[in-house]
């Protein structure tokens, strides 16, 4: 099926010196399961083009080895050359400065503004799928933050002006390429389109041509579409929020 072919595509590309355990064992307790942060660190080793070894590990049985490397702490952690990162932004910055040029492609976008765009899109909707159904307030809330992003997605950047671009046609945040700020912000919207339906009867409005152009080049991507969670995964981790109201 589906999961366990990206499961054989995963393990088939990436075997090397890196060795990064993630929290993200789903429902069975071996199939890719919802975590963003991981699929975060995931999108980037892959963007990066290195080797490396992965491991889902599920937290319920968690081996007695990960113990040992990083007591007290859950994955996703990495291990690079016998150096331990914890912090998934430690670990996001580390692999940004130690897989640079000209091996390794850097990832850090060029606008500071492709990174602040999205900060807030995850809060709101946490706290709509939470209040959900008396989540008017906060439906408008997660609205709101849509329009920015699509408003930001959809206004030319400095390149684009240059070439007389009215309205952009880019495929990512910071222009046609994935960077460090899409593999924060895209596994978030998978989360959002997924939850939100499913729980909420959410869609997000088709008014939005810039977000869905975005989402649908994203999911073109490997890198991305391959690393997402099976919607299943996504909405056994919502059931437990969306039933407390």
């Amino acid at each position: 099926d589906d999961l366990n072919q990206k499961k054989k595509n995963i393990r088939k590309f990436f075997k090397g010196k890196i060795k990064i355990n993630f929290n993200w064992a789903g429902h069975d307790g071996e199939n890719v399961g919802n975590c963003p942060f991981c699929q975060r660190l995931f999108m980037v080793l892959w963007l990066k083009g290195v080797r490396f070894t992965v491991t889902t590990v599920d937290m319920r049985k968690k081996p007695e080895e990960l113990k040992d490397l990083a007591p007290g702490t859950n994955p996703p952690f990495l291990l690079y050359n016998g150096t331990l990162k914890t912090d998934f932004i430690k670990i996001e910055e580390f692999l940004e400065t130690t897989l640079a040029p000209p091996r390794y492609p850097h990832l850090s976008p060029r606008y500071k503004e492709s990174f602040d765009v999205g900060a807030d899109i995850f809060a709101k909707f946490s706290a709509f799928i939470k209040n959900s159904p008396n989540n008017a307030f906060h439906e408008k809330s997660l609205l709101r933050e849509f329009t920015r992003l699509d408003d930001y997605l959809n206004t030319p950047l400095q390149d684009e002006l240059d070439q007389n671009i009215s309205v952009s046609k880019r495929k990512f945040l910071d222009g046609n390429r994935l960077t460090l700020a899409d593999c924060n912000l895209l596994p978030k919207l998978h989360v959002i389109k997924v939850a939100a339906k499913k729980y909420c009867n959410f869609e997000i409005p088709a008014q939005f041509t810039g977000v869905w152009r975005y989402l649908q080049n994203a999911y073109e991507r490997e890198e991305f579409s391959q690393t997402c969670p099976a919607d299943i995964e996504i909405e056994k981790v919502y059931l437990s929020v969306a039933k407390r109201n």
